[in-house]
């Protein structure tokens, strides 16, 4: 399994120093709101989306006070985000600990999500990044548009495989392509440069998600996650749509009747996930992630071989690889 930490290696002094430098962008003078911010920065993830900001910067020239810029907004973005998907989702528990949502309610989760996209708008403001605001606002609303187009597709379990990646590269992919996007941009003006980063981190968004989706169909032990939370949410994913494509009119009506009427039932949700597996859209769901990682790598080909090139390429191969 590829190391995390080796991977952040050609950018670890940056790391180090953009922790204190995203915890002093959250700064307030608000004692409720710097006590929400606290527990959110206890509670940090593996922080992928800030290392290929800096892994992007360092590949394309040399980072510098624009990319910390860069990878602030990100991270304000990306936490706004995670926050108000919470909300939506109703969902209790985050990384293995309480939400927001969970802890202080829809009110002040919806407000603290708005708080902090704002503090990452008038951070760009602030040091006239403005070429970073605008790769930013343009995620934002691919990301809105995306939960949109599930929501509405979900109610009625009619997604194809084409929409189902219309829909998942405008939710996860765009933010990463965001990420790669602004960290080149933070230090070069090259567009050769700058579009190939974006079209790895859109196949490594690809594959990020897939990955995540594939989870679904594995035990709750070997992830931490509950166990078929997208068939309880009614969410057609890659394994289950590419398995109802192989299936019979009557085996179709039948499983997506399991899914519109599950309640949680386990036996009935046992045996969505059986048939999945009987259709093989597991394997083929896999077999997309493989394909996606590939193109990322390959995007990649044309950047002279050096630490940041093969970190980005480590993070393909982790992102495909990962437990969690």
């Amino acid at each position: 399994m590829i190391n995390l930490a080796n991977i952040q290696s050609p950018v670890k002094k940056e790391i180090q120093e953009f922790e204190s430098f995203f915890k002093s962008s959250l700064s307030t003078q608000v004692p409720l709101l710097n006590h929400i911010t606290n527990y959110i920065l206890r509670r940090k993830g593996k922080q992928l989306r800030p290392v290929l900001v800096f892994l992007s910067a360092r590949i394309a020239g040399e980072p510098n006070q624009s990319t910390f810029t860069a990878a602030a907004l990100i991270e304000l973005l990306h936490t706004a985000t995670l926050i108000h998907d919470d909300v939506v989702d109703d969902s209790y528990e985050r990384r293995g600990f309480f939400s927001l949502y969970a802890i202080w309610k829809t009110k002040i989760a919806v407000l603290v999500g708005d708080y902090l996209l704002s503090k990452g708008l008038l951070l760009a403001i602030d040091k006239k990044e403005y070429h970073l605001l605008e790769i930013v606002s343009e995620a934002v609303k691919e990301m809105s548009e995306g939960e949109l187009i599930q929501i509405q597709k979900s109610r009625a379990l009619n997604i194809t495989e084409n929409e189902y990646f219309e829909i998942i590269r405008k939710k996860t992919a765009t933010l990463m392509i965001a990420c790669a996007a602004s960290g080149a941009r933070s230090v070069s003006d090259d567009e050769v440069k700058i579009t190939m980063l974006k079209k790895y981190a859109e196949h490594a968004g690809l594959a990020f998600q897939i990955k995540d989706d594939i989870f679904d169909y594995q035990k709750k032990g070997i992830i931490g996650k509950p166990i078929a939370n997208d068939i309880k949410e009614k969410k057609l994913t890659l394994p289950l749509i590419n398995a109802l494509s192989k299936a019979t009119a009557t085996e179709k009506k039948h499983i997506l009747s399991l899914i519109r009427n599950n309640n949680n039932s386990t036996k009935r949700i046992a045996e969505v996930i059986q048939f999945v597996i009987d259709k093989q859209g597991l394997d083929y769901a896999i077999e997309k992630m493989k394909y996606h990682k590939r193109m990322a790598i390959i995007s990649l080909n044309d950047f002279p071989d050096n630490e940041a090139k093969k970190s980005l390429i480590d993070l393909a191969e982790y992102i495909t690889e990962r437990s969690k």
